[in-house]
């Protein structure tokens, strides 16, 4: 072969070569946080009655766990615990309610290189707020509020959050400003990609609607929970907590169903503003690129076992609706695995292909979602103060209230509602007391001290004639006559 011919030929195969195939813009992140959601309380989740149309689509456009949680609290405000976990990655008994020192989930994403936003409710320290966001616009810093005039902040030039401003009805005030920062990101055309954080102060009580959703549910049309109880059957910590203060005792039914379709309202007037989020990522061309998380930060009793809020280790008060949508998760996809909330910081960084962060308790769920494994743990516990405790596996569940020296065993597949306490039963007292070593197990593994048995035990018995309440300071007018004035 002539030298001509070679460099020809070898011209050719360079030319005709397969290249290097162009590195993969990594995914944006957009963490939609409701406030107090209970897990059932979405269309997807089996709930015939509710409206949620986008969070249904959501979910069938992506992944939902069944079995997601959050692992308690150490007060009533079971949110901060909550949101200290989720940015933290880290458990209940490493984080407790504060982030201060921590590295947080969106730090972690900044030092890969994403632009991140924040709005909405941030119910721990200010200053890691600040330290965890980039950029911000109209965050409440506290807990309960009024959603019709809730303090909302912005960032000054100095990238700290200034002095609060009541600017109206709250879930349109967060989802305009999480619409405006998507739209500038694509106006922007920019290859870096963003972590987009809102969190909403719905459904949380104030039980007040925007004005076009009240009777969207119309009194007396929505069913009692399948639990429904006009008292909790006995007493195990404070009953006049928070939000059990919302009605009286007995627990009237009508009442309840009254909080219900408020409550309801609340969620589909949410589903109805994540809507115009979403389709502002469709319009900007980022939606497809885009993973999308909807979750909670713990659920609510709204009528359940007496109950009206998420004291207690029940069910409706610890497992949270979790859907993640986007990149590299399968479509119409439900999963019964076990998961925390604060999974979802190691997944979210597992799923846009960054660094792992290195000290934390949650597990990347992302072998789960792409079916290389059924779960990542077999058993999951929960804590509420230092009164109850209590650890599941996939059929069982046992809850211990030291102070009370009482426990309750489910059978979870037979009776999901908890309402047949097998603990007393003959035939179950082998799996009381496996139960009971696998809830010591999960106590020394997450280093929880309290013993099971306390040294003061406490009646159960209690007059709920005797338990006064009084509206706070937050409730709006709209519930002060629709709950305080008229019964």
């Amino acid at each position: 072969m002539n030298l001509y011919l070679y460099v020809m030929l070898l011209a050719m195969n360079l030319f005709m070569a397969p290249s290097s195939p162009p590195e993969t813009k990594k995914p944006n992140v957009l963490f939609l946080f409701a406030d107090d959601q209970r897990s059932d309380a979405l269309g997807i989740y089996g709930n015939p009655y509710i409206h949620t149309p986008t969070i249904d689509q959501l979910a069938r456009e992506g992944s939902r766990f069944t079995n997601a949680y959050v692992m308690g609290g150490n007060h009533g405000a079971i949110c901060m615990a909550s949101r200290a976990m989720l940015f933290s990655g880290k458990n209940l008994y490493r984080v407790f309610d504060k982030l201060k020192g921590q590295h947080t989930m969106t730090m972690q994403f900044a030092e890969a290189g994403y632009r991140t936003f924040g709005t909405g409710k941030w119910h721990n320290e200010k200053e890691m707020f600040e330290a965890s966001f980039q950029e911000a616009n109209n965050v409440y810093l506290g807990g309960m509020a009024n959603h019709y005039e809730l303090d909302m902040r912005d960032y000054g030039a100095d990238g700290k959050l200034g002095d609060p401003v009541k600017k109206g009805y709250s879930t349109e005030r967060f989802a305009e400003s999480a619409i405006n920062f998507i739209k500038d990101h694509g106006q922007k055309k920019s290859d870096q990609p963003f972590f987009c954080y809102v969190a909403f102060t719905v459904p949380h009580d104030p039980y007040s609607p925007e004005a076009k959703y009240i009777n969207r549910y119309p009194d007396g049309t929505l069913p009692l929970p399948g639990n429904y109880m006009p008292y909790h059957p006995f007493e195990f910590d404070q009953l006049t907590v928070r939000d059990e203060n919302l009605t009286g005792w007995p627990r009237q039914p009508q009442v309840i169903q009254m909080i219900l379709s408020d409550y309801y309202a609340l969620i589909t007037h949410l589903d109805s503003q994540i809507a115009k989020i979403l389709n502002t990522l469709k319009e900007t061309g980022q939606y497809d690129n885009t993973i999308i998380v909807y979750a909670a930060d713990n659920g609510l009793a709204v009528g359940s076992h007496g109950l009206l809020g998420k004291q207690s280790l029940y069910e409706h008060s610890s497992k949270v609706p979790m859907i993640i949508k986007g990149p590299g998760v399968p479509s119409d996809q439900q999963l019964d695995a076990f998961a925390y909330i604060h999974d979802l910081y190691p997944t979210l960084a597992d799923l846009a292909g960054i660094p792992q962060p290195g000290d934390v308790d949650g597990k990347s769920l992302v072998p789960v979602i792409q079916g290389e494994q059924s779960g990542v743990r077999d058993a999951l516990f929960t804590s509420y103060r230092n009164t109850v405790r209590a650890v599941r596996n996939k059929k069982y569940k046992l809850i211990r209230y030291p102070e009370r020296d009482y426990t309750q065993l489910f059978d979870l597949e037979k009776d999901p509602y908890e309402l047949h306490n097998l603990a007393e039963n003959p035939a179950f007292q082998n799996k009381k007391s496996e139960m009971l070593e696998l809830l010591q197990a999960s106590q020394k593994e997450y280093k929880d001290t309290v013993e099971l048995t306390a040294k003061v035990i406490k009646p159960m018995a209690y007059d709920p004639d005797t338990l006064q309440r009084k509206a706070d300071r937050w409730q709006p007018q709209y519930t002060l006559e629709r709950y305080f004035e008229k019964q």
